[in-house]
């Protein structure tokens, strides 16, 4: 219980009660087992009945295996939490106003306190506040939450409002539940039911406070901060301050009626920076409610200063989505966040801080949270906030068609004023986005016809979210979707705002990414099989193959092995042996995205940002993640490091011959030589060129590569060498498989530094794309880098931890120790 203590009496200071403890389930009605109908099992909240039934033994991990389907009876059940808790006769006296509340609720429920029904809710994504003064009894008192199926409940919803087009068969648009909690090309369907965020009994009788607005800017070298409150409760009369305090200085503001509000000035304050381009100072803002002297209610909401805007004004080749902060432009070196787990009750800050220090660490600078998950958690924006990685957040719609009849036109309304006023303060956050695809969707995929008339959630789009955001978070930029063209045009048109690109993973070749030079691009991507400790940890195959039960399991988009096969065979051979294959494919998800993020980032700034599909999986699965479900990376993380560092040298084609592009994204500018040679794979260089190069802050330069350097004389044997400061691109005319790449002469060394080990790896011969692959050697090891392509001679060092000794044999292991070679010469 957490208590704000008053030494007067008279005046009654809110507390904050947790009603986290003695729950319990049960099965109340639907297909459960025998073994499960009858039987109460413990329950914690917050939490979802899988963990439960997981806990007490009753059911096996659903990530496991084929366990998925084994457990889908789940969401046909009706499930009953029940909880009591105790009120002394001097608790309930001490305070007028007791209120029951539900930070999140999933989904459809009947709340009862002591047999009386005080609600039925259907929206995982609000938060829950209920006056229960007149039930509360001292002594026990009975709490009850009767959840109805999921599964059932979205039927019903679906005949009642008219199906509408979506992906998938279930009708998850016709519930305010997470959609991919139903299954995605990427996910687990867990129709999940249970209290998943924190309930509690708050107490108080004069006033406290709601709807806390606080919204920070930066003019000059100082800034302000614009604080708003209700304060429900004073009808009394009783003259309320309310006190807020930021960097030192303070103000204090009578509440008149049932609100306040008050701006303060602050004459220095230090600038909050994207990653990469400054740091990210934030200031406590302590908002509190004073009556007397005493203080009844406080919050505090961290903000940092900045200014921030999007151009999307047209320009002579269409019309740009060009983020400023501060007035500098920023090249958005971005990824796509889905739940960082399908039982999202599981992630904890710690989580949150594991996952986005990564994200940070392969040098990206935004996270944009997908319309199919949740409106990500406090902790989650608190922790973007701190290392400055810029979160967007799209409301909760993906890929369909929704219903703006009610009860949903009402439980949208209310969802999105909840979330918009919990998350608006945050520095971090660039963007609220109305929803995933559906613009698309409407214009391009046939709906108009389908719909025949029906609503189709163009309402929430450019009327509901516009006004919200209009009352609660003015200074916060708002998109009608994703993609979208800001003056009219198609939706995914490349000249136009940003883009979606799965016409290459479904139907092209990667490197046909090259044939787009959109100006933002939202949305791309490639799949990769998990990495070899997940894979084998989630699923027990014996033979283990790419098409064994339990990889189809785990394999959820259409036809998804087939277009992994058709992506490799103009580039590798597809191999035989599983472990051969797994490289194979996830080696070649890492080479399609190098591809484009290497393309798109040669276009900046026409191309302003490029957000990757997708960084983080929610359980162990094959999909387009960059980090998989037990947090491993993949090799495409290092294509991702590799591609976003500060300064880049790629080699691209332009119409006019092959260009070396030489990227610089740092604050100070680049001057150096260029080296640009053909060589053959022995490392000699045919023919060469030297020349000065200055690349301006934040800038990108194209040098042209002479013909008698572009222009092969053996396509299989040779290469292209653009090199600015030990920073190199790499052109081949060839493809591997089609290439002289002989098999991979290494040598490894191994020295102890400290709690890690330094691997330095020398190169008899030209190897491509070395990576080690070290989660084989144990769960916990970790590596700092990959996808290095080393000409004969040369030497890179690797940096592994998370292992307590490592041998040199070990690490050295073709299995460990992998490169494209081996997908040539085996």
């Amino acid at each position: 219980m957490t208590h704000l203590v008053s030494s007067r009496l008279p005046v009654s200071v809110i507390t904050r009660r947790e009603l986290h403890s003695d729950w319990n389930l049960r099965a109340a009605a639907g297909p459960a087992p025998k073994d499960i109908a009858d039987v109460i099992v413990p329950a914690s909240v917050p939490g979802v009945v899988h963990l439960d039934l997981m806990a007490a033994g009753l059911i096996p991990d659903p990530y496991l295996d084929n366990n998925e389907a084994a457990l889908a009876w789940i969401g046909l059940v009706d499930w009953t939490y029940q909880s009591s808790f105790t009120v002394s006769e001097q608790e309930l006296a001490a305070a007028s106003h007791h209120e029951l509340v539900f930070d999140g609720i999933d989904t459809v429920a009947t709340l009862s306190l002591n047999g009386i029904v005080i609600a039925e809710v259907a929206n995982q994504h609000r938060t829950y506040r209920f006056d229960v003064r007149k039930l509360l009894r001292a002594g026990e008192n009975d709490l009850t939450v009767a959840f109805r199926s999921p599964i059932k409940y979205a039927n019903e919803q679906s005949v009642a409002l008219g199906v509408r087009p979506r992906p998938y068969p279930l009708p998850y648009d016709a519930i305010r539940k997470s959609a991919c909690s139903f299954g995605w090309d990427w996910g687990i369907a867990t129709f999940a039911s249970g209290l998943w965020k924190a309930v509690r009994l708050e107490s108080w009788s004069d006033a406290r406070l709601e709807n806390v607005s606080v919204v920070a800017f930066a003019a000059g070298t100082g800034g302000a901060v614009d604080v708003s409150v209700s304060v429900p409760g004073t009808s009394d009369g009783k003259e309320l301050e309310l006190h807020v305090e930021v960097a030192g200085v303070t103000t204090v503001v009578p509440v008149i009626g049932d609100s306040a509000k008050t701006r303060l000035e602050l004459t220095e304050v230090a600038r909050w920076w994207p990653a990469g381009y400054g740091e990210q100072p934030l200031y406590d803002v302590l908002v509190s409610l004073r009556l007397a002297g005493e203080t009844l209610d406080e919050t505090t909401r961290r903000v940092g200063f900045r200014e921030l805007h999007w151009d999307t004004e047209r320009d002579e080749h269409g019309t740009p989505f060009q983020l400023h902060v501060n007035g500098q432009p920023i090249l958005v070196k971005g990824v796509n966040w889905i739940p960082d787990d399908a039982f999202p009750s599981r992630i904890g800050a710690d989580r949150y801080r594991t996952r986005l220090t990564q994200a940070r660490s392969a040098g990206l600078n935004l996270v944009r949270v997908w319309g199919g998950g949740i409106y990500e958690s406090d902790d989650f924006f608190n922790i973007c906030d701190e290392l400055g990685l810029l979160s967007w957040q799209d409301f909760l719609f993906a890929c369909a068609a929704y219903s703006e009849e009610e009860p949903l036109r009402s439980e949208i309304a209310a969802e999105a004023r909840d979330n918009v006023a919990r998350i608006a303060h945050h520095a971090s956050l660039v963007l609220l986005t109305g929803n995933n695809e559906n613009l698309w969707g409407y214009e391009e995929w046939d709906w108009k016809r389908r719909l025949e008339g029906k609503t189709w959630g163009e309402y929430y789009y450019y009327e509901l979210f516009p006004a919200v955001i209009a009352d609660l978070a003015a200074h916060v930029p708002y998109s009608p979707g994703s993609p979208f063209s800001p003056h009219g045009e198609a939706p995914n048109d490349p000249a136009h705002g940003t883009m979606h690109i799965w016409d290459l993973w479904n139907q092209l070749d990667w490197p046909h990414y090259r044939d787009y030079e959109p100006r933002f691009v939202a949305e791309f991507g490639w799949q990769g099989p998990p990495a070899w400790s997940t894979l084998t940890r989630s699923i027990s195959d014996s033979p283990l193959t790419p098409e064994s039960p339990g990889m189809i399991v785990h394999q959820k988009a259409t036809d998804g092995n087939v277009k992994l096969t058709n992506g490799l065979l103009n580039h590798y051979k597809v191999p035989e042996d599983m472990e051969t294959w797994h490289w194979a494919m996830q080696l070649n998800q890492a080479n399609a995205i190098t591809c484009a993020l290497d393309h798109f980032r040669s276009h900046a700034p026409l191309t302003s940002g490029a957000v990757i599909w997708q960084l983080n999986d929610c359980w162990p699965v094959t999909s387009w993640a960059a980090i998989d479900g037990d947090g491993q990376e993949k090799p495409l993380f290092f294509a991702l490091r590799n591609a976003f560092a500060p300064r880049v040298v790629t080699v691209q084609p332009r119409e006019d011959g092959l260009a070396a592009i030489v990227g610089n994204d740092t604050g100070e500018p680049w001057d150096a030589e260029i080296v640009i040679s053909r060589r053959t794979f022995d490392g000699v260089a045919v023919e060469s060129v030297r020349a000065p190069v200055r690349v301006p802050a934040r800038g990108t330069v194209s040098v042209a590569i002479p013909e008698a350097i572009a222009n092969s004389i053996d396509t299989a044997g040779e290469l292209i060498d653009a090199t600015v400061e030990g920073i190199r691109g790499l052109w081949f005319f060839a493809e591997p498989r089609d290439s002289a790449l002989a098999a991979p002469q290494l040598s490894a060394e191994v020295r102890a530094e400290g709690d890690a080990f330094a691997v330095t790896v020398t190169a008899a011969n030209l190897v491509r794309d070395i990576t080690l692959l070290v989660d084989k050697l144990g769960p916990a090891a970790r590596v700092d880098e990959g996808l290095i392509t080393l000409l004969p001679g040369e030497s890179t060092t690797f940096r592994i931890s998370g292992l307590a000794s490592l041998d040199v044999n070990e690490v050295s292991a073709p299995q460990i120790l992998r490169s494209g070679n081996q997908l040539v010469v085996p």
